[in-house]
């Protein structure tokens, strides 16, 4: 979560210095989910490393109903890190391929 909040510090401030220079903004958007993934090596010529399951694409759901400059996590994140990072509740929310899920903008660090 603290990265995901730093990352979108760090794009304010170079919109900010995008703007100056009178260039587009690059705006950002982070999608967490929590829960279980694959994972493993893929490739045959060139390796990588690679994460799969309905996790990751919840999480992908999530970034692309979030909105710029947010983090927006599911509610099994919410349950893990309600005691460290206040969020603001946004109700369910209906989601590709997915019954609706109750989501939560992360606003920052409780302490």
């Amino acid at each position: 979560m603290s990265a995901a909040l730093e990352m979108q510090r760090f794009m304010e401030e170079y919109k900010a210095k995008r703007q100056q220079k009178g260039l587009l903004p690059f705006p950002m958007r982070v999608g967490i989910r929590s829960g279980p993934v694959v994972a493993g090596v893929v490739g045959a010529r060139k390796f990588a490393y690679d994460i799969w399951g309905d996790t990751v694409n919840t999480a992908s759901r999530l970034e692309s109903r979030g909105s710029q400059g947010k983090v927006n996590i599911s509610e099994a994140t919410y349950a893990l890190v309600k005691d460290t990072f206040a969020c603001e509740p946004r109700g369910n929310i209906a989601i590709k391929n997915k019954a609706d899920i109750a989501m939560y903008f992360v606003l920052g660090r409780l302490y």
